[in-house]
Parts: C-alpha cells; structure tokens; sequence
C-alpha cells in the first residue's frame, strides 16, 4: 500500500469519527433545549413551592396573630378591665352595703335582717354567720330588746383581683336596748375579705383591725 492510499485511509477514517461542526453545532442546540427546559421546570417548581411554604406562613402568621389577641385579650386586657377603677368602686361599694346590712337588725325583724344578711355572704364565713346569729345573737336582741343600726363612715380598698377583694372600712354602730335606751355608739375599723361567686361580690371573711 502506497502512502497515498494509507493518507487516504487515514483520512477517510478521521473524515468518520470526528463530528462536524454543523453537528457540534447541533448537539449544544439540543442540549442547550434540554438545559432550558429542565431550569424552567425547576424554576416552576421552585414558585410552586415558594408559594406554598408562602401561604403556610401566612396561615401559621395569622393563627398566631389571632392566639396573641386572644391571650392578650384573656390574661392582660380582660383582667385589667376586671382591676380597673370602675370594678374598684363595685368592690368597695359592695363590702360597704353587705357589711352595714350585716351590722344592721332589730328584734322585730330579726328573721327578714339576717336573710338578708346572708345573701351577701359566702364561704366559712356564711357558715359562722348563720350559726352565731342563730345561737346568740337571736335569744340576746329578742331577751334585751336590742337594736343596731350601722354606717360606713370610710371606705379604702387594699387589694383587688379579678375573683377576690379586700377592703377596709371604718364603720360607726349604734346600738339600743332596754337596758340603754339612749344608745350606744361605738367605731371600729374592719377588713372585710370579698369574693366574686357568680358575678357579685360577697362577704367570705369579716376581720375587725
């Protein structure tokens, strides 16, 4: 074989294997089309799932948004509406007329005074009140003819919480009998422990200071 026909073969197999440019040319065209649409794929992807981790954002945002009004509204606001200067005067008003009806009876209507009574009372103290009227201060008014009349003079709150209360008062008594028609008078300071049952403020302790 001449070395014409061996540069010929030679030639003929390079001229094979190697791609043309056109075809070069092509396959980065082709591959090119595939890079493209695989980056709009995931760049679809990658909205879609922004938008989705967006929108629970927004949800868990609101959800919480939501939880802190409430627990704003439940533990803070709520409360200090319940501890405000108006639910202070109710408080304090409360102790006061409870603890002048408590003071307050005459022996002709000694049954109807103590019920009375004992509707602005709650607790232990209920419980006390009820016996003490019943075993002393009934035979004793109904014996001796005694009669009580009692009036809140002062009145400063101490404490306050949206279920419980303690007020001090300064209450004067007057106090008549057979014995002393005249009267007696006398002044006495009180702290009076109130709780909340049912939306009213009652008597739960009765402590004179």
């Amino acid at each position: 074989m001449t070395e014409k026909d061996d540069a010929s073969v030679t030639d003929t197999s390079v001229t094979d294997v190697e791609p043309s440019v056109d075809e070069i040319d092509r396959r980065d065209e082709s591959l090119e089309d595939v890079s493209e649409g695989e980056s709009e794929g995931a760049v679809q992807s990658r909205r879609r799932l922004v938008g989705a981790v967006g929108m629970a954002v927004l949800a868990i945002a609101l959800i919480a948004s939501v939880g802190a009004t409430a627990w704003l509204y439940f533990f803070q606001f709520r409360p200090d509406q319940e501890t405000d200067s108006e639910a202070a005067k109710v408080a304090i008003d409360a102790a006061s007329q409870a603890s002048v009806s408590l003071l307050t009876y005459s022996p002709e209507t000694l049954d109807k005074d103590f019920a009375a009574a004992k509707t602005q009372l709650t607790g232990d103290f209920l419980d006390y009140y009820t016996d003490f009227t019943e075993k002393i201060v009934t035979p004793a008014a109904k014996q001796k003819q005694v009669k009580t009349s009692a009036a809140v003079v002062q009145a400063a709150l101490s404490q306050l919480s949206p279920e419980s209360a303690e007020v001090l008062l300064f209450i004067n008594q007057t106090t008549t009998s057979k014995e002393n028609p005249d009267g007696a008078y006398a002044a006495s300071s009180v702290k009076v422990g109130m709780t909340k049952i049912d939306g009213a403020w009652k008597i739960s302790s009765f402590d004179p200071v």
